[in-house]
């Protein structure tokens, strides 16, 4: 089995796999969407895209190959690092295609990737497929000519109203006028009992303010001191999938005299370890450049307030 295949693998699992000294395949889980052109719908999946950046090795795809394969996690590295070197060798005359991921392409000095469709990641939708509707091919009706024939006229006999209607007609209408009447009564209370309300509670507020209240011993004022600037600019020693393997790398950096620290886990839950972090761009673009000559070529800036 070939690396594109491990990584495919992984990537029903996991958000992100890192491709250690090549970039980082993240997938984004996409909604149902329907094309209107094509009169088809498409179930939820997982778009595939790459970043060059995520580079450093967080140990989850070695890992995973040497449990499949039995092997020691030396030899996974490798083999990830043999199957790298071919690659990029590939890429210097031809497109790259990874079975399962898409397509890679250099051109003018950069790496550019067209991801595949035909495989959904989301294991949500299993099972499901594009879901293709036909147009419906509507008959006209034929046309029908009609004959409108006069309405024939009724003669309508006068009846004549019973007595005893008119007097429930008449009782009726009194029993409406009565109710009329109490329910005028009940709201012209009721605004009357909410005026007395008012003018009791405008009265309690004359009160209230009409008071004098003194503090004879006030508080002591506290003096804060607040920090101005913030460190809103990092220099990104890596990130890691494993925690342990992120204070492992602080120890290391605070050794041998960086002001490194955990950043926090971003979005593909990758724990991230910084070089150290600066409050403005130039201070922090200057020690970069020098950790990239003279530590890590793969360091990078982070613009980021935590």
């Amino acid at each position: 089995m070939n690396l594109a295949n491990y990584i495919s693998d992984l990537l029903y699992r996991y958000e992100c796999v890192i491709v250690p000294k090549f970039g980082g395949f993240v997938t984004n889980n996409k909604s149902a969407r329907i094309d209107i052109s094509r009169h088809t719908l498409y179930p939820p999946y997982k778009q595939i895209t790459f970043n060059s950046h995520l580079t450093n090795n967080d140990g989850l795809l070695a890992n995973y190959i040497a449990s499949v394969d039995q092997i020691s996690y030396d030899c996974a590295v490798n083999y990830i690092q043999f199957e790298i070197d071919a690659w990029k060798e590939k890429l210097k005359n031809s497109e790259l295609t990874l079975n399962g991921l898409g397509t890679f392409n250099l051109l003018d000095g950069k790496l550019h990737f067209e991801p595949q469709q035909k495989v959904n990641y989301l294991t949500s939708s299993f099972g499901l497929s594009n879901v293709v509707r036909s147009e419906i091919e509507r008959e006209s009706a034929p046309k029908v000519d009609t004959v409108v024939e006069a309405p024939k006229v009724i003669p309508v006999r006068e009846k004549k109203t019973p007595n005893y209607l008119k007097y429930a007609a008449i009782f009726v209408i009194g029993l409406s006028v009565i109710g009329f009447s109490a329910k005028y009564y009940q709201d012209h209370l009721y605004k009357k009992q909410l005026i007395e309300a008012q003018n009791q509670q405008d009265l309690m507020e004359e009160k209230i303010e009409s008071a004098t209240f003194v503090i004879t011993k006030p508080l002591p004022t506290l003096n804060l001191e607040v920090e101005s600037k913030k460190k809103s600019f990092h220099v990104i020693a890596g990130a890691f999938r494993f925690p342990q393997n992120a204070d492992r790398k602080v120890k290391q950096l605070l050794k041998e005299g960086y002001d490194s620290r955990i950043l926090g886990v971003n979005k593909w839950n990758l724990t991230v370890v910084s070089y150290g972090s600066f409050s403005t761009r130039d201070e922090a673009l200057e020690n970069l450049s020098e950790i990239r000559n003279n530590v890590a070529k793969d360091s990078w800036l982070l613009i980021q307030e935590f």
